[in-house]
């Protein structure tokens, strides 16, 4: 077995619960983890498959925290969607969407399809 990188005493041992998190979203990858000082150790190419599935997920390479000022209408809260992102995601305008509480103060928005 290998030594550990880190503190180069413990083992590195193979194990299946690293888990990452990516923009409040948690990953659970496969790799090493050092058997004295607990250090963990993803390979490329694991680490690559999960910034891929983060991209599908629209979490990874574009901006995702951009600052809005939500409005009062007669019928409640507005929100309006940013151009660059009502052009990236093919918005018409006329979508079904999903809106879910998540957490003391996040919203999630999804497109129904």
């Amino acid at each position: 077995m290998k030594k550990c990188l880190i503190c180069g005493k413990g083992e590195l041992i193979e194990v299946e619960d690293i888990i990452s998190e990516i923009e409040g979203h948690f990953f659970i990858e496969k790799g090493k983890r050092c058997s004295s000082c607990g250090e963990e150790f993803i390979s490329e190419r694991t680490s690559q498959n999960t910034i891929e599935i983060a991209r599908r997920l629209g979490l990874w390479g574009e901006p995702l925290k951009l600052h809005r000022k939500l409005s009062r209408s007669a019928r409640g809260t507005v929100l309006r969607i940013p151009t660059d992102i009502e052009e990236n995601l093919h918005l018409k305008g006329d979508e079904q969407v999903l809106i879910s509480k998540i957490g003391k103060n996040k919203l999630l928005v999804e497109i129904k399809e």
